[in-house]
């Protein structure tokens, strides 16, 4: 069964830093496009950064560049998140989504064509 599991969420300070991991078992990752996405209470899912299968093509919003690097780790079946320089607006849940085979040149951070997700994890930026 492909599962999707994401950690590493919590309360941080504002300015503080946090490493989302996102797992996959029941499947290796190696030849999965893997994209995080967020939502707010009362917001829709927005697409926060997208990796390639290979780790050559990144996507980043907007919003977070020059704040979070997305990387992964084919060896461990894991794509992480870094976040740093936190901000209020960046509270929100995290959700890994994969894609087999799939283009983020196509896919970009459009939450319809990604079609397996985690369940989330919380991350709330806050003094």
């Amino acid at each position: 069964q492909l599962q999707l599991v994401e950690s590493g969420g919590g309360l941080v300070q504002p300015g503080g830093s946090l490493i989302l991991s996102c797992a996959a078992s029941g499947f290796t990752l190696d030849s999965y496009a893997i994209g995080w996405f967020r939502q707010a209470p009362g917001k829709e899912r927005e697409g926060v950064s997208c990796i390639s299968s290979t780790g050559r093509r990144l996507i980043y919003a907007d919003s977070v560049k020059g704040r979070f690097t997305i990387s992964r780790d084919n060896a461990k079946n894991t794509v992480y998140l870094q976040m740093n320089s936190l901000k209020p607006e960046d509270t929100a849940v995290y959700y890994c989504a994969a894609e087999e085979g799939g283009s983020i040149v196509t896919m970009g951070l459009d939450a319809s064509w990604w079609d397996y997700w985690g369940q989330g994890t919380q991350v709330t930026v806050s003094s």
